[in-house]
């Protein structure tokens, strides 16, 4: 309930969201965005209730990234697109076991402090889940889409 509530803020605070130039982000937001993040590419900043956001790509096929970093420059959330073999073997064999005969499509790891999560869609025919789990495959929501 309450990770759903959760992930149900940050989808809504992208209503409220505000595009702006990096020449208006705080330096010691850029400051801590680039180093944290060197090889970033295609930078779009968005201020947020609060949060800096920028989305952006890194690495040769363009993985698709966002972070959510505070004025003081603290980056309180990370969201980055992961490939399906990338999961930790604990998260597949337990949606393996959960959802027999689904694949696995649209994986993201989020890091909220030290806090690691996978979300990611479950697919079987006409059958749809979202998911979030921890690293050791437990699910802490789910939602039929």
């Amino acid at each position: 309930m309450i990770l759903s509530a959760g992930i149900l803020a940050f989808s809504t605070i992208g209503a409220f969201a505000q595009d702006i130039p990096q020449s208006q982000v705080p330096a010691v937001v850029v400051n801590s965005f680039q180093q944290k993040f060197p090889k970033a590419k295609g930078v779009d900043w968005e201020l947020k209730a609060g949060l800096y956001e920028a989305e952006f790509e890194t690495g040769l096929f363009g993985t698709d990234h966002e972070v959510w970093i505070q004025g003081n420059g603290k980056i309180v959330r990370h969201k980055e697109e992961l490939a399906k073999n990338d999961l930790p073997k604990a998260v597949i064999a337990h949606v393996k076991k959960e959802f027999p005969g689904y694949r696995i499509d649209d994986v993201k790891k989020i890091t909220e402090e030290q806090k690691v999560t996978y979300a990611f869609d479950v697919k079987s025919g006409s059958n749809e889940w979202k998911l979030v789990v921890d690293p050791k495959g437990n699910v802490l929501g789910k939602v039929r889409d």
